[in-house]
């Protein structure tokens, strides 16, 4: 399926409506396209594209093959404010992060309670752009106890795909309730530590300053009587 994008060029210090948001393009041998593109038509085709799929790229010259490389976004509103392409070769490898996607029921999590815990979401890998998937399918029925664990090196990925880096970094795996509890309460200790450290910094603080007001006071009579 063909996800197509139309976008427009703009000027440098064009200042654009509410309903466009600005972007850039490039590549290797490419020169610089700076772009505008609605914002309606951007959050339904990167809902669909993320950054892990191909876009037919259309800004007035004809369509062109891109990967949206980097986003923006507004802190308070959460909507996109600046968007990058990356023009891809269709015959060199491009890099890019794939979602991990969980399925299927853990052992571990049903029968003892345990709770899933997610330490990749997505993972680099290298391919030929024609080669990119939308997800990685992380089958986690293989967490049976406590002492199992998915590793990175444990994935099967699809023909064209390799690593970016090789490592054995741990994707998912299940705690027990009690490491859990004993995380949150060691969690809890420690910023009620921090907590009371400063409080009792201040009180110091405060105590000095009033000692040292106290003895100013003192130096000033005892001064005034000497006179």
């Amino acid at each position: 399926m063909t996800i197509k994008l139309k976008a427009q060029t703009r000027e440098t210090r064009e200042k654009l409506s509410s309903d466009f948001i600005p972007g850039v393009l490039y590549g290797k041998e490419i020169k610089n396209q700076i772009l505008k593109i609605k914002k309606n038509d951007f959050d339904k085709t990167f809902k669909e594209a993320g950054e892990s799929n191909l876009i037919d790229l259309d800004y007035g010259s004809g369509a062109v093959k891109v990967l949206v490389k980097d986003t923006q976004k507004d802190i308070i509103k959460g909507s996109f404010i600046h968007v990058d392409f990356y023009q891809v070769n269709m015959k060199e490898k491009t890099t890019a992060e794939i979602p991990l996607a969980f399925i299927g029921e853990s052992k571990a999590v049903k029968e003892l309670g345990g709770t899933l815990v997610k330490e990749l979401n997505v993972l680099e890998v290298e391919c030929l752009p024609s080669d990119l998937v939308d997800h990685l399918d992380i089958d986690i029925s293989v967490l049976e106890t406590f002492n199992n664990a998915i590793r990175v090196n444990d994935l099967q990925l699809p023909n064209g795909l390799t690593l970016v880096r090789e490592t054995n970094d741990v994707i998912a795996a299940v705690r027990e309730p009690k490491a859990i509890e004993l995380e949150e309460t060691e969690e809890a200790e420690a910023t009620s530590e921090s907590e009371g450290g400063e409080s009792e910094k201040n009180s110091e603080s405060s105590k000095e300053n009033s000692e040292g007001k106290g003895e100013e006071k003192k130096e000033n009579s005892n001064s005034g009587r000497k006179e």
